[in-house]
């Protein structure tokens, strides 16, 4: 697969909510940039995170942009969420099933046709400004 199929089959993964097809993309120490947030290391603290975010939110992302560099070694992707706020994340704003929809983007380095890191971007008080009861 070229670094934009393994993005392009990433996100494909997420949208199905397919975490077997999702996880099987990520080297065993992936490197995970949660978006205003810490780094964390390796495909189970990734897991794990995943298994947070899908209690809590649903997801689907849209007009996906993707570009890689030549070498195939790193890429970045830009699209719509679309999401629902399932239940309450610590430190953020009540859930109660609001919808919301944001601009995000992430950035890839890809090693051995697996992603082995990933850097999340969006805008957080645009998300809350959207959530707020």
């Amino acid at each position: 697969m070229s670094a934009s199929d393994i993005i392009r089959a990433y996100y494909d993964a997420f949208n199905a909510q397919d975490m077997e097809t999702f996880l099987a993309l990520l080297t065993d120490d992936v490197a995970h940039d949660i978006n205003q947030g810490e780094r964390q290391n390796g495909k189970d603290a990734f897991a794990k995170f995943m298994r947070h975010m899908n209690r809590c939110y649903r997801e689907t992302l849209t007009d996906m942009v993707i570009m890689v560099n030549e070498a195939g070694t790193r890429g970045s992707a830009e699209f719509i969420v679309h999401g629902e706020y399932l239940a309450t994340d610590e430190g953020l704003p009540e859930a109660s099933g609001q919808t919301y929809k944001l601009p995000a983007g992430a950035f890839f380095e890809l090693r051995d046709g697996k992603v082995s890191r990933v850097t999340n971007y969006y805008n957080l008080n645009d998300w809350i400004a959207q959530v707020k009861d």
